[in-house]
This record gives C-alpha cells, sequence and structure tokens, in this order.
C-alpha cells in the first residue's frame, strides 16, 4: 500500500515537556446578591465588594492583581409550581484574582467567602515564566525531531540533508493524536513522569529534512 504521495524527503515529528513547579494562583469567584429592589440589590453587592477588597489587601495581594466587573443587574425568577415566578433582582460582580502565595490560598478563599463571595468558579496554578519554558520545550522538541530523523536515515543507510520545513504543532489541541501516534517511546513517557502538583509545558513540531545527495 503506497503511504507516501508525494516523496520528497524525511519528516519526523519531536515531541518534549518541561515541568515546574507553579509560583501563581488565579482564583474566579462571584459575588452574587439578590433583593426585592434594585437599590437593595446595589448597596448589598456593594457592601460586599469592599468587603472583598479589604479581604485581599489583608492577604497581600495588590489591587493590579485584581480583575472586576462592574456591577451587573438583571431580574432574578424561580420556577415554582410549573411556572417562572419573579423572586428580585440579582446584582453579580465578577472577580478574577492573581497571587503568588500559594501557601495561603485556603485561607483567602475562607475570607473571601466570609466576605461575600458566594460563587467560587476557579482555582488556577501557573507558572509566571511560561514562555520561557515554551521556548525550552520547543527546542527540545527539534531535537527530538531531528533525533529521529538522524536514525531513520542511518537505518535507511542515506544521509540527512537541510531542514526543508518546519511546522509547529499544537499537542493539546484536539485532533493532535495523528501526530503523538507517531511519537518516540521517549517523548511519550517524558509527558506522564511528573508530580501531582506539578506544571507541564508541551511543545511538538514536524521537521522536513532532504535526503542529501552528496
Amino acid at each position: 500500500m503506497q503511504m507516501i504521495g508525494r516523496p520528497w524527503g524525511v519528516s519526523a515529528y519531536g515531541a518534549a515537556s518541561v515541568k515546574a513547579l507553579p509560583d501563581l494562583v488565579r482564583v474566579r469567584f462571584k459575588i452574587v446578591n439578590t433583593e426585592q429592589t434594585p437599590s437593595a440589590a446595589f448597596e448589598a453587592a456593594s457592601t460586599a465588594v469592599s468587603e472583598v477588597r479589604t479581604a485581599l489587601r489583608g492577604h497581600g495581594v495588590a489591587d493590579a492583581a485584581v480583575q472586576a466587573s462592574r456591577l451587573n443587574l438583571s431580574t432574578a425568577t424561580s420556577y415554582i409550581d410549573g411556572a417562572h415566578r419573579f423572586i428580585g433582582y440579582q446584582c453579580v460582580a465578577a472577580f478574577a484574582v492573581e497571587s503568588a502565595n500559594l501557601d495561603g490560598v485556603q485561607q483567602l478563599l475562607v475570607d473571601l467567602v466570609a466576605a461575600g463571595a458566594n460563587e467560587i468558579e476557579g482555582i488556577d496554578f501557573d507558572v509566571t515564566a511560561k514562555p520561557a519554558l515554551r521556548a525550552e520545550a520547543r527546542r527540545k522538541a527539534v531535537a527530538a525531531a531531528r533525533a529521529k530523523a538522524e536514525l531513520y536515515a542511518e537505518a535507511a543507510a542515506v544521509r540527512l540533508g537541510a531542514v526543508l520545513h518546519i511546522e509547529d504543532v499544537d499537542a493539546d489541541r484536539p485532533g493532535a493524536e495523528r501526530y503523538r501516534s507517531h511519537a518516540s517511546a521517549a517523548a511519550d513517557a517524558a509527558g506522564q513522569d511528573f508530580v501531582p502538583g506539578q506544571i507541564v509545558v508541551n511543545a511538538a513540531v514536524m521537521l522536513g529534512f532532504a535526503i542529501s545527495r552528496d
């Protein structure tokens, strides 16, 4: 069965992972208040917003590390006895907060809830040096692709020529499985060998090489 429609050289997939301990946490939460009048809803939400900001400052979170939406008001209803019935006016304020104090996350959440944050939407850990880690992973992916191509060339008794094609592959996106199926066992193992709590940064590449005729 012919697998190569337009033979031209050697192509190889390379993947690599770089791991690091997180040094940043992002917390997303909301303040949601429902009252019988718009003014009461705004007042309750504004009070909670003020208390939340006080709690954040108490944990050393700078104002610049806090993203907050404007107060949003909407009619609140509830499905009662087969019909939607008016229950009041709902005022919502959404927050996204970054903190470098990972050890204080639990107490931060406790204090935020006590201050009026009644919807915790998510807690994500990350690293501030992710661009540098991604660059390192990409260099390792290129090295892995070249090593694989050199092995194929050696096994086929030819010499590897110049790089003719470089294609970045997002190893995390859906559909990348067709590339991952060609990854080396070492790269696959590297992607799985991590300690819980670590941030794993992946990179992958397809390299195309000419076959040297010298």
